[in-house]
């Protein structure tokens, strides 16, 4: 099995455990902690940016192994009542505050990137097209087995289809679960409590790693 598949079962149990019903590993005093001392310079943001973090949790760090990456989970940005907001797939899909999600991630690290064609493509017309694809999948339960329904969606899902359906733009490289990397003993753990001895190995994927690395982005801000 290679790097395909890890990344999505685990990214689900991550964002799931840690964000949704599991256990949080940081503790809510560490969080308002770094809420409190988190500087972003929103003005050089925009609606429809993405951005990426490292999550707090022993599955993110099997989705590190499997991926070669430091980034297991992401967002888009949208803005209401002048704050930004991450429109993001945790337990169940949702908006969160722009700082308090830097903050969730190890040690407030983050990266946002950008369409490289923004300015032209996404008008206001187009961001508020985004914002209803978006607004569909809000409520949905994460997905834990990273299938490619609409029942239920993960965090690099649903960025990838917001863009591929408002603005008909695909970020990043659609793989199959056959393509990851299990080798690891934590993905197999992993792999094996998710699916058991049938992992669907053709199921379509979308990873983070690979939306972060396509072509259509540049970097806006990082820390």
């Amino acid at each position: 099995m290679k790097r395909s598949s890890i990344v999505f079962i685990l990214l689900a149990l991550i964002t799931f455990k840690s964000f949704g019903a599991g256990s949080i590993t940081k503790s809510e005093s560490s969080i308002k902690s770094l809420v409190s001392t988190t500087k972003i310079d929103e003005s050089k943001l925009k609606e429809g940016d993405l951005i990426f973090h490292e999550s707090v949790s022993e599955f993110s760090t099997a989705i590190q192994l499997a991926t070669n990456s430091i980034y297991s989970h992401c967002g888009i940005l949208v803005k209401e009542n002048n704050r930004f907001y991450v429109l993001e797939a945790i337990q169940p899909v949702g908006k969160t505050l722009l700082a308090d999600w830097i903050a969730r991630g190890k040690d407030g690290k983050y990266v946002i990137k950008r369409l490289k064609e923004a300015e032209q493509l996404l008008t206001v017309s187009m961001l508020n097209k985004m914002k209803e694809v978006g607004k569909s999948f809000e409520g949905k339960d994460y997905d834990s087995w990273f299938a490619w329904s609409d029942s239920k969606i993960y965090c690099s899902e649903l960025i990838w289809k917001i863009y591929k359906r408002a603005a008909n733009i695909e970020i990043g490289k659609l793989e199959k679960l056959k393509d990851f990397d299990f080798s690891s003993d934590l993905a197999k753990k992993y792999v094996k409590l998710l699916y058991g001895d049938n992992l669907p190995k053709n199921e379509t994927v979308i990873s983070p790693i690979s939306m972060f690395n396509s072509e259509l982005l540049f970097t806006v801000s990082k820390n």
